[in-house]
């Protein structure tokens, strides 16, 4: 991931997180997402089977704050971002998801809040998956 040509953060084998806040989210759901994350069995084993975590194959996560995530765009033609937490709410949140995800012995790293980020994923299988709490 980088910002401005200068790279700010990059993993390995691992976890993409594009993360949305919203209103009423909270530390209980930070919790919950990031314990799920840690935990769930997304890649493969010696058999081919998606029995293993990030954690059991000592992978790490890159945080990425994603507000559009809320984009509503049911009506008219430009998307509304109403249902998005405010910056001031949801940039503590972030780092707070950030912070249970390691504490899960899960090697995070963040994405710069606010900024306009390239990021590039080498998308490795078919995973991608919505958590919501």
């Amino acid at each position: 991931m980088s910002v401005g040509g200068e790279t700010l953060a990059e993993i390995r084998r691992g976890l993409v997180i594009l993360l949305g806040v919203g209103h009423g989210d909270g530390e209980a759901e930070a919790r919950w997402l990031a314990e799920k994350s840690a935990g769930l069995r997304i890649f493969e084993d010696d058999q081919g089977k998606t029995n293993l975590s990030v954690q059991d194959i000592a992978g790490e996560a890159l945080v990425v704050s994603q507000f559009t995530l809320y984009a509503d765009a049911s009506k008219g033609r430009r998307p509304s971002f109403i249902r998005a937490a405010l910056p001031q709410d949801a940039e503590p949140l972030v780092r707070l998801f950030a912070e249970h995800l390691a504490a899960q012995g899960v090697p995070t790293r963040l994405g710069e809040f606010g900024a306009h980020m390239l990021v590039e994923i080498e998308n490795d299988g078919p995973m991608t998956i919505l958590l919501e709490k």
